[in-house]
């Protein structure tokens, strides 16, 4: 039962099957009804599914034929009217070509026109649509020819500006045409041309500075060096003022400054007014600026024209269009970076002085009108761009050419040996750092040079002085000055501080007691310190710095420069006892004025020598050795003229009998002596006595030496009598009081060795001799038994000599035994001596 049971649940559901793929491939696309076909054959019953198929298929034709049975007269009825309407149509379309061809035929001219004015208006669009890209295209061809123009007159900034438009404004509205492509192909290659043409006028413009700073720093410092004449000829008046001990002097220098000072014009501006100004200077000399790059021509004008400022002198247009150039390009930094390194590169070739800048004022001039003119150009660039340089960059380029300018002014000024020349140097240097100083640099370092310029200064001034010491010295004739009348006396004392009552008493003609070197020095030592006074103008020093400076080089000046003058004078192989004496003199009257070199240092520096660490003169020192030396010199030359009288002396030792008078020789001794003693009158009257005692005793030791020289062999009682007169005779001469100031016999006991050894001898008195022999009360305590033995030898001699028969009489034995016995008893009191 449950087997037919579902064989028969099967067919039920094969044939719900089958009629579900029948509708599917009714319904479906014929494209997509092979899944369909293939779900049948799959399957074990596609026969039943054919029978059903072909069952559906004739159930369909069935209801075809249906159909049609229906709609078979209706379809008959339509074919019938369709060839009716065949006919109709026929004969429309005959009659439509009929009317077409006639039409065509009358419409032949129209279309000719109509195609003519087809023509027309696409001729006329198109003549429209040119005008409208031409209106674009024109301003964009303009705006080049403009850039062009531009770009060939050197306007690069304005250039650069119409560049932008064109880049940014006009080629946009055309950008699809060929020849806007081109030109913005060449947009980059416009600009790396305008760089180039302005970094060109940057060049030229850096080019023209370098060759050119030298004009403009004359033209800053001959500015300053205006303002600087002002200010000397207001302390000049103000230390007339003050100090009329040197109104004359100060008159002087006054009257040269006014003479060469040039008319200021009352339009000239002053630093205050140009800062003031420079801002306007900057806008009219923007970056739109038409004007061509470099030096402006500036002729050299009359003295009574305004001097141009500096910066008149400079166009900066190229450094301020380059600079908005290469901001405007984003390349700022390089342009900086390139400007410094530039101007770096130039500082160091100013920087370089020349080999020969030694030899002449003009060679520091240049160098330092060079050095100005660099940092006047960068001080402006400085005031009138935002960073194209710093103060630390030129800070630093000012450090740099500050230790190069004093390394070479050290090395240079050490060449210069003429004081005049350093002085215009220090002048020039005082003026070059003011100007500087004026523009905000700091110049101590260089007043603090040329505070070692001055000891190099100074030296140069003790040898020119030592030249014009020299040379007055030389010149000087030694004679006190001769005055005819009240002018001349009145000019010498002017010149000289001399007062002497008595001497103005006297009438004319009269005799100042010195020589005409006495005021021409000392008004030569006043010139140096004016000399001096010169060099310290400007430093910056107070009163006491300048007096100190004054003091010490008038000090090397008197203790060095003058006393080596006066002492080679002295020191001369010519010089005479004359000359010798009025140096003396001389330099007796110089001492006294030492005070007043003090005043007169003091007037001129306001300082007073009771200030605390005021240096003192050293004059009276210097003119004390001068005298000392000059004395010792005079003591040196009577003992040569003394020695070279005595080399006359012709004494006969074997004489018997002595002359009637003293020898000729010791005659004219003496009166050349009683002369020059008699010169002596305007010498201190120490020096006088000093002078005369040595010469006593020099003569009195040579004369004894002349008894004493080994030649002189044999002597005779008769030579010595002859010798013993030559002796009284200097006796007389030192009683006769040559030099006054001796006191009784002071000087005749410079010949007291001589007295007492010929007293001994004449009086024969060896008894005394003997016996009193080393008491202080002794008759003949001069007499040294040395020297009485040696005489007393040469007269033994001679007596044996002589008397040949002396043994045969007997006064002869007992004197020969007596000075035999005398001579023993001298040895004895020698070896006792020495023991």
């Amino acid at each position: 039962m449950e087997r037919p049971k579902m064989a028969e649940l099967e067919s039920l559901e094969t044939a719900a099957e089958h009629e579900r793929i029948l509708r599917e491939i009714e319904s479906t696309d014929t494209a997509c009804i092979g899944p369909t076909l293939r779900s049948v054959y799959d399957g074990e019953e596609h026969g039943r599914f054919m029978e059903k198929l072909e069952a559906r298929i004739r159930n369909h034709d069935r209801e075809i034929e249906k159909m049609c049975n229906f709609h078979y007269q209706g379809f008959v009825d339509s074919i019938t009217e369709l060839l009716k309407v065949r006919g109709e149509a026929q004969k429309l379309k005959n009659q439509v070509t009929d009317t077409n061809r006639k039409l065509q035929n009358e419409g032949k001219e129209l279309l000719l026109a109509m195609e003519e004015l087809r023509q027309c208006r696409l001729q006329q669009r198109n003549i429209s649509a040119t005008v409208d890209k031409l209106t674009l295209c024109l301003p964009v061809l303009e705006m080049y020819s403009k850039l062009r123009e531009q770009m060939k007159s050197k306007r690069h900034y304005p250039a650069l500006k119409t560049l932008e438009h064109l880049e940014h404004t006009f080629l946009p509205q055309v950008s699809h045409y060929r020849f806007c492509k081109v030109m913005v192909d060449n947009i980059p290659r416009l600009r790396e041309e305008i760089k180039e043409l302005s970094m060109s006028d940057l060049k030229d413009f850096l080019e023209s500075i370098r060759k050119h700073s030298d004009k403009i720093g004359e033209t800053a410092m001959k500015q300053d060096c205006r303002f600087n004449q002002w200010k000397i000829i207001a302390r000049i008046f103000f230390s007339l003022l003050l100090s009329p001990n040197v109104q004359a002097q100060q008159q002087r220098n006054l009257d040269n400054i006014v003479s060469q000072q040039p008319r200021i014009s009352g339009g000239k501006k002053s630093k205050k007014e140009f800062s003031a100004s420079s801002e306007l200077e900057v806008k009219n000399t923007s970056p739109m600026s038409e004007q061509d790059s470099g030096i402006l021509d500036v002729e050299d004008e009359d003295e009574e024209e305004e001097v141009p400022g500096a910066q008149d002198l400079v166009d900066f247009s190229p450094v301020y269009r380059c600079l908005h150039i290469y901001s405007v390009l984003g390349a700022r930094e390089t342009f900086e970076s390139y400007y410094r390194k530039q101007r770096r590169k130039q500082a160091r070739l100013v920087l370089q002085p020349p080999s020969n800048m030694h030899e002449t004022l003009d060679g520091y001039r240049k160098y330092f009108n060079q050095i100005v003119g660099f940092f006047v150009v960068e001080d402006h660039i400085l005031h009138t761009t935002q960073g194209l340089v710093t103060r630390a960059y030129i800070d630093e380029l000012w450090e740099m050419a500050l230790s190069k300018t004093i390394a070479a002014l050290r090395t240079h000024s050490s060449y210069c040996s003429d004081p005049s020349l350093v002085l215009d140097l220090k002048n020039l240097i005082v003026l070059f750092a003011d100007t500087l100083q004026g523009y905000g640099f700091p110049v101590n370092q260089l007043f603090d040079m040329l505070l070692e310029i001055q000891d190099q200064y100074s030296e140069t001034l003790l040898k020119k002085w030592a030249g014009v010491f020299r040379n007055i010295l030389d010149s000087d004739n030694y004679s006190p000055i001769p005055v005819s009348n009240e002018e001349v006396y009145r000019k010498i004392v002017g010149q000289f501080p001399f007062q002497d009552a008595e001497l103005e008493k006297q009438p004319f003609p009269k005799k100042f007691p010195f020589s005409e070197f006495v005021p021409k020095v000392y008004s030569q030592i006043k010139e140096f310190i004016y000399a001096c006074l010169k060099f310290s103008e400007d430093l910056h020093l107070s009163s006491t710095e300048v007096d100190d400076m004054i003091r010490k080089s008038t000090n090397l000046l008197l203790t060095r420069t003058l006393s080596n003058c006066l002492q080679n004078v002295i020191k001369r192989k010519n010089v005479g006892l004359t000359e010798l004496v009025q140096i003396i003199i001389n330099t007796t009257h110089l001492e006294k004025s030492c005070k007043f070199l003090e005043e007169f240092i003091t007037n001129i520096t306001n300082v007073l020598p009771e200030t605390v660490h005021t240096t003192k003169l050293y004059g009276t020192t210097t003119f004390k050795d001068a005298r000392h030396a000059a004395e010792e010199e005079i003591y040196t030359n009577l003992n040569q003229k003394i020695d070279q009288f005595l080399q006359l002396a012709d004494y006969d030792w074997m004489a018997l009998e002595p002359g009637s008078r003293a020898s000729d020789y010791l005659v004219d001794l003496i009166g050349f002596l009683r002369s020059t003693f008699a010169v002596f009158t305007h010498l201190p009257g120490k020096v006088a006595q000093t002078a005369c005692m040595s010469a006593c005793k020099h003569l009195s030791t040579s004369l004894l030496q002349l008894l004493l020289e080994a030649e002189v062999r044999q002597l005779t009682l008769g030579a010595l009598h002859q010798f013993n007169l030559d002796v009284e005779e200097c006796e007389q001469f030192a009683r006769s009081g040559p030099v006054p100031g001796f006191q009784g016999d002071t000087l005749q006991l410079a010949f007291i060795d001589l007295r007492q050894l010929l007293d001994l001898f004449i009086q024969w008195d060896w008894s005394t001799y003997l016996a009193d022999y080393g008491q202080p009360t002794c008759k003949y305590l001069r007499v040294n038994p040395t020297t009485a033995l040696i005489l007393l030898e040469k007269m033994r001699d001679t007596s044996r000599k002589n008397n040949v028969f002396a043994q045969f009489r007997k006064n002869e034995r007992d004197k020969q035994k007596l000075i035999d016995t005398v001579a023993k008893q001298l040895r004895g009191l020698i070896n006792s001596h020495h023991s």
